[in-house]
């Protein structure tokens, strides 16, 4: 296995107990130990754990952006693409219940910290509200996209933080479907939004 091989190993074990356990709460020797490697071989990749925590918040930056630009392609509409938003709450929900949301989760602990990362994390919810913003205006809501955008990355984080707390997939399904509901309520004058064939998220 090359070098670029293992490097990347270490950064998506290290993004994966980052998520399940915490960054301060992950040691080094946890993520050695996730990928299989000597201390030795592991600090000839990474010397700090800061270092490994800049390179996770990279990957999931690159992995967000890859998110939004497959529901660019695939979102007929600029509200099918904000409802691929809303219902990655049901794609995760088994690991939202079990761990929060992965961005919200991470921001909140470096702020807690008052970590030099926190900034970087907290830019994965710029690049959603950004997104969003844009899907709004494209719906024919430019005067209030950006407003529109906080409101539901804000309730999309409410509900994840809930169902941590309470486990509850029923609460998780009853909240996306009255997002659903919502955005349909904010279309401009004229005809409805399209909506999806099946309401109800498998």
């Amino acid at each position: 296995m090359g070098a670029s091989d293992t490097r990347q190993q270490i950064v998506q074990a290290a993004d994966r107990l980052f998520y399940e356990h915490g960054f301060e709460a992950t040691s080094f020797a946890d993520i050695a130990r996730a990928v299989g490697l000597s201390r030795g071989n592991f600090y000839y990749h990474f010397k700090t754990k800061d270092e490994i925590l800049r390179a996770v918040i990279a990957l999931r930056m690159a992995n967000t952006q890859a998110m939004l630009d497959a529901w660019e392609t695939d979102g007929a509409t600029p509200a099918d693409r904000i409802r691929s938003f809303i219902r990655i709450l049901i794609m995760n929900r088994s690991k939202i219940m079990a761990h929060g949301c992965p961005v919200g989760t991470l921001s909140y602990e470096l702020a807690k910290l008052d970590h030099d990362s926190k900034g970087d994390a907290a830019e994965l919810f710029s690049v959603f509200r950004n997104w969003l913003a844009r899907q709004f205006a494209a719906m024919g809501r430019d005067a209030d996209a950006d407003p529109l955008a906080l409101h539901i990355l804000m309730r999309s984080q409410g509900v994840a933080t809930l169902a941590t707390a309470f486990r509850d997939e029923d609460f998780i399904r009853r909240e996306v479907e009255d997002m659903d509901a919502w955005l349909d309520a904010q279309r401009p004058t004229g005809s409805p939004i399209p909506r999806p064939a099946s309401h109800r998220p498998a």
